[in-house]
């Protein structure tokens, strides 16, 4: 099976993205930049998802820089390099016999660049939907396991509690019969 890689056009998703265009319009880009990584994270976390997050340089004027940041690839690109133009050119790299690229972005012109590739790609709103599904399934099983080990805390099987019980109605019984006498 083909190991996947996931590039993400990071400012497309910001601005598809309700809750981070939100934080966007009203001048917080950093906040939003933070919260799409967040949510990059905990998604990697889940799925196993190799991601590389491309931001375009125009926002942030310096010098073009790759690093990982909680076990995800941030890439900047250099000041007169657009986020589409590094991710043709960095998904035809990868793409390979071995490696599935996977793009997200909603931009239609480097979506027909990334197909000739042959690599994948997925719409902003249906990566948005994909991230908000794993999130939601890992805290319901989160919240699901730790109901349950509230119950895997007590000392006692369930037969030792079925006969505790039994023997807790037994004591009742004889209490209210030595108290009706």
């Amino acid at each position: 099976m083909k190991q996947q890689l996931l590039i993400v056009d990071a400012y497309n998703m910001i601005g598809n993205w309700p809750e981070l265009n939100h934080l966007k319009q009203t001048d917080r880009l950093p906040q939003a930049r933070d919260e799409l990584i967040s949510m990059l994270t905990e998604y990697k976390k889940i799925t196993g998802l190799n991601i590389s997050l491309v931001f375009d340089a125009m926002y942030v004027p310096g010098n073009s820089k790759s690093y990982r940041q909680a076990d995800l690839e941030i890439i900047w690109t250099s000041k007169d390099q657009t986020a589409d133009s590094y991710i043709e050119k960095y998904a035809g790299e990868k793409q390979s016999r071995v490696l599935q690229v996977t793009v997200a972005t909603s931009d239609q012109a480097e979506q027909w660049v990334i197909f000739s590739e042959g690599a994948l790609r997925v719409p902003a709103l249906e990566l948005r939907h994909h991230v908000k599904t794993a999130l939601k399934d890992v805290r319901h099983t989160a919240v699901r396991t730790q109901d349950l080990g509230a119950v895997r805390k007590s000392p006692w099987n369930e037969d030792q509690l079925s006969a505790l019980d039994q023997y807790r109605q037994q004591l009742e019984r004889n209490h209210v019969k030595h108290h009706h006498k």
